[in-house]
């Protein structure tokens, strides 16, 4: 699950390290959360826009569902910047990479639309073929594939230790990794 906030070019993103830093360690122990990135792009830092965008991996669908209707956690979010579209994928695979026992510092995320005239299995298939290669990347936390089969898109979240090699989709900081549920939804 991912909601991004584009905030305007000249925000001071120091109010969203601020309630990261403050807040954050509010879901280090969610109850079927496997993992959260308090993710951010800044400007100040090279990106071409703005935004906070947290990343979800679920272990349970009743842990997404109290945090973004049960009250206090997702009510803070639409209370500071309104209610922002909440995009969610079924989980296909999560893989843990050699850097796992270090922290996460930056995320990748690369969406592919797949064609409607093809059939979802070889190019989802396809996807896992790739995540067992990224896995083994230098400096890769964990990796993991999702589909969302309303759209037909296919997207791949990848956590780095350092800065990314040279791959495609969005560059992301991290600002906090929460990690309740890391063993249970990596080892399954």
């Amino acid at each position: 699950m991912q909601y991004e906030i584009n905030l305007p070019t000249d925000y001071d993103m120091g109010i969203i390290r601020h309630r990261v830093e403050t807040l954050g360690n509010r879901t280090d122990d969610f109850d079927g959360l496997g993992i959260k990135a308090y993710l951010v792009q800044d400007r100040a830092n090279g990106a071409m826009v703005n935004q906070y965008a947290p990343f979800y991996l679920w272990n349970d669908p009743a842990g997404m569902s109290r945090f973004l209707w049960g009250g206090g956690f997702f009510t803070g979010i639409c209370k500071s910047f309104g209610r922002p579209l909440v995009s969610h994928w079924t989980g296909v695979e999560v893989r843990p990479g050699e850097a796992v026992d270090q922290p996460a510092l930056a995320a990748t995320k690369h969406v592919q639309l797949l064609p409607p005239d093809v059939d979802p299995a070889e190019p989802v298939a396809a996807a896992v073929s790739l995540l067992e290669k990224t896995v083994g990347l230098e400096g890769v936390h964990s990796s993991a594939i999702a589909v969302d089969p309303s759209r037909w898109e296919l997207v791949h979240f990848t956590l780095w230790s350092g800065e990314p090699g040279i791959v495609p989709g969005t560059r992301y900081q991290v600002l906090h990794l929460s990690t309740p549920g890391t063993k249970t939804l990596l080892s399954r």
